[in-house]
């Protein structure tokens, strides 16, 4: 009898601490760069605890962004379309989208009675 490789799904290998993959990792590190000005202007205002906050909720921001896909929500008609996809994905679409001016155009075909 021969020996026989069976594919598996290595994607959760490649984790730094447990939870952060490499990509997730830049975008929380992403959010923590964004924060920093946020604690500094708290911070000139004596509220340092709410500018440690600020830095807290966008480092998860960005690990959110990193991370998870996209959920399918049945009222929310346009999550249907990109239900799985990665969040970070989308927004670069959306962003290259806006960023060059396109626009989409529907023609719906009314039936005449």
């Amino acid at each position: 009898m021969g020996t026989y490789n069976i594919p598996r799904n290595v994607k959760g290998e490649g984790r730094i601490l447990f939870i952060f993959s490499g990509k997730s990792l830049i975008y929380t590190v992403i959010g923590v760069g964004l924060g920093l000005p946020l604690y500094g202007l708290f911070s000139l205002m004596n509220l340092h605890i709410a500018g440690i906050i600020a830095i807290v909720i966008t480092a998860l921001i960005g690990f959110v962004i990193g991370t998870f896909k996209m959920p399918s929500i049945g009222i929310l008609k346009f999550t249907k379309a990109v239900s799985g996809e990665n969040i970070d994905d989308i927004i670069k679409r959306a962003v290259l989208f806006k960023k060059k001016g396109n626009k989409i155009y529907l023609y719906t075909k009314e039936e005449e009675k």
